[in-house]
């Protein structure tokens, strides 16, 4: 699919290059194959996806043609992972946000595996990082009260022989919370 002006190559529109390392796992040059018009597209709709593609292709210079045919490309890419709405968790009442390190007893395949399962599959868990230096994981947890947090760590942590402890810190003030990535420039 050509979706950029005549004479220009997007990298999306190339094959990318095999990995013949087979210790290296695949990942996916989406990265490198943005172009100017791409990343000026996701600083846009990165502070928001609602902004009308006429209104995108004015700043960027492109037709709104142009732009949906980019964005359409960077979502098939995996580039845009999802179109979310950020939620104000004082509007729910979600008071406590806590920032969890997690401690395990080994390191073994097991024993990670289990623990990246249980993690990603309760939702009161909004971000999960694997983690060197000590700390096997670090959770950010979103509850209503202390009896729910208090609640949640024992069926996350207390109730499994693989962690060995864990250590809280309570957020006094939410001083800043995005999801957006750098875009840096070409």
């Amino acid at each position: 699919m050509k979706y950029h002006r005549r004479g220009e190559l997007s990298a999306l529109d190339c094959p990318p290059k095999c990995n013949k390392n087979p210790f290296m796992p695949k990942k996916p040059s989406a990265a490198r194959s943005l172009d100017a018009f791409d990343r000026q597209i996701l600083r846009i709709v990165q502070r928001d996806n609602k902004t009308p593609q006429r209104v995108i292709a004015e700043a960027v210079h492109l037709s709104a043609a142009a732009v949906q045919r980019r964005i359409a490309a960077m979502e098939q890419a995996g580039v845009i992972r999802a179109n979310v709405a950020l939620v104000d968790p004082d509007a729910l009442a979600v008071a406590i946000t806590a920032i969890v390190e997690v401690f395990l007893r080994d390191e073994r395949t097991e024993s990670i595996d289990r623990a990246k399962a249980l993690f990603r599959s309760t939702p009161e868990v909004q971000q999960c990082y694997y983690t060197t230096g000590g700390t096997s994981f670090v959770l950010v947890i979103l509850t209503p009260d202390m009896r729910a947090y208090e609640a949640l760590t024992r069926s996350l942590f207390s109730d499994h022989e693989w962690v060995a402890s864990f250590r809280t810190l309570v957020a006094l003030d939410r001083v800043k919370s995005g999801t957006g990535v750098v875009v840096p420039p070409v």
